[in-house]
């Protein structure tokens, strides 16, 4: 039999082997938690030095490029697509100045550069470049050193000299509202009950244009509105009529086979959702 002073010890053994382990358990989730919150701390540093290098690299692009937005020449300047109606808000946004850009003095900064676009009633207003893929500069920056809040950039698969049926630009939308961060503003009221926010202007080296905005929505990832080649008139007339359909706001922009779009595409949130606007070409400014 076990003496009853040996129980006594045993008990008291046990026990403080529990409080060990519980210390144990309570130091292992502590330094968990602090390796938890030194790596976020370590990430959030890095995220919100990533968006400053990108403000401070647009405020000098501006500073310096200084693009302008003027009235196009009537001599080179051809509308396109005008609708019948007379009352259609095309005919306002034709008499829209066009954005204009040096770019001879951006393609000496960064020799991937496409063109400049600007998106009224949001902060996008960036150079866009295009390289041979469309990862490039998912995570660097206009001069082309490595930041995860990337660039504006267009599809690799794109021609933008000569605009294909539909041109698409990318980027990431940032919580800071840098790149597309402020796309996700067109999805609000106060953004698309202002008509005058309904036109992007994209100026490239060859041609000022104005682009009349006729869809915005969010949707899943997919690869069926950055689809860039069609087979037929009608493959166009059915995809553009789906994104039409798609469209949050109805606007009074109505796109046809004979048209030329622009799509924008960026992220929504972390699952995988995007914002997406599309725009129809309305007028061409040869320089």
């Amino acid at each position: 039999m076990i003496h009853k002073g040996m129980k006594r010890r045993i008990k008291v053994v046990k026990k403080k082997k529990k409080i060990i382990l519980k210390k144990w358990v309570r130091v292992t989730i502590l330094v968990i938690f602090m390796s938890i919150f030194i790596f976020s701390s370590f990430k959030l540093f890095i995220w919100n030095q990533d968006g400053n290098e990108i403000k401070d690299i647009e405020k000098k692009l501006i500073e310096d490029v200084k693009p302008i937005e003027k009235e196009a020449t009537i001599e080179n300047t051809e509308i396109i697509n005008p609708p019948d109606d007379k009352d259609n808000d095309y005919w306002n946004y034709i008499k829209m100045n066009m954005l204009s850009v040096n770019f001879n003095e951006l393609k000496q900064k960064n020799k991937d550069t496409v063109g400049w676009i600007k998106v009224e009633g949001t902060n996008i207003n960036y150079p866009v470049v295009q390289t041979k893929n469309n990862d490039y500069y998912l995570n660097h920056s206009y001069d082309r050193t490595n930041n995860k809040a990337g660039w504006v950039f267009a599809d690799y698969r794109n021609n933008i000299d000569n605009f294909d049926k539909n041109t698409i630009i990318y980027a990431h939308g940032r919580v800071d509202t840098t790149m597309f961060g402020s796309l996700k503003n067109i999805l609000k009221s106060s953004w698309y009950n202002n008509k005058n926010n309904h036109v992007i202007k994209f100026s490239t080296a060859k041609e000022n244009t104005l682009w009349q905005v006729f869809s915005v929505y969010t949707i899943p990832a997919e690869s069926y509105y950055i689809t860039t080649k069609f087979s037929s008139e009608e493959e166009f007339t059915k995809f553009v009529n789906t994104l039409k359909e798609r469209s949050k706001v109805e606007f009074s922009a109505i796109p046809s086979k004979n048209d030329k779009i622009l799509t924008l595409s960026t992220c929504k949130d972390s699952k995988g959702n995007r914002v997406v606007m599309h725009a129809k070409l309305i007028k061409i400014e040869t320089k």
